[in-house]
């Protein structure tokens, strides 16, 4: 591969690091053929991406992220596959769970692809005890609507009170001016 090939994979793969909300780095090696091309078509089917590159060409892209990815340094030994995603980012984790039970893997194996490395939101996580993590972290938009909804609860539960109160205090009325107009 010539020096500009390689330079044209980086700028590549550096705008897919930059137009996707996650990617998650992967080991697929010993994985079969076959297996693997499961693990595609599962990727298309859910709209993510799966492909393999070269550390090399997988740290200079992280390189043009601005950001401190030294921490992924611990991911890039051995084969590497990435795993893009535009969705949330727990998508990918909830992907290879979900893949790791169709393989029937046993709780003693390591599954493959097993997860290096992910980096979500510019937040870096490093190793395959972080999945269980990983799969059930909030997407921005989840926290976003969270959020919404918190903020609108106190004013609903206002809003709720005065109209219901509101009701009261007419009833409330109505009994005092019946008793007044009994009383005198």
């Amino acid at each position: 591969m010539t020096r500009e090939e390689k330079q044209d994979l980086v700028n590549e793969l550096s705008e897919k690091f930059q137009s996707h909300n996650a990617f998650y780095i992967t080991d697929a090696s010993t994985m079969s053929v076959a297996k693997i091309n499961d693990f595609r078509r599962l990727c298309f089917n859910r709209g993510m991406e799966y492909k393999v590159y070269k550390n090399t060409l997988i740290r200079k892209a992280l390189d043009t992220l601005g950001g401190d990815t030294t921490e992924m340094d611990e991911a890039l030994k051995g084969q590497s596959g990435i795993l893009f995603s535009k969705e949330s980012g727990n998508a990918p984790a909830k992907l290879l769970k979900d893949f790791y039970k169709q393989q029937n893997y046993s709780k003693t194996a390591v599954p493959k692809p097993a997860l290096k490395g992910a980096l979500i939101d510019s937040g870096v996580y490093v190793g395959v005890d972080k999945l269980e993590m990983l799969s059930t972290i909030k997407g921005k938009q989840e926290l976003l609507g969270e959020i919404i909804g918190l903020l609108q609860s106190p004013a609903k539960n206002v809003i709720s009170a005065l109209s219901s109160g509101g009701s009261k205090l007419a009833g409330i009325l109505k009994t005092l001016s019946e008793k007044e107009e009994v009383a005198g």
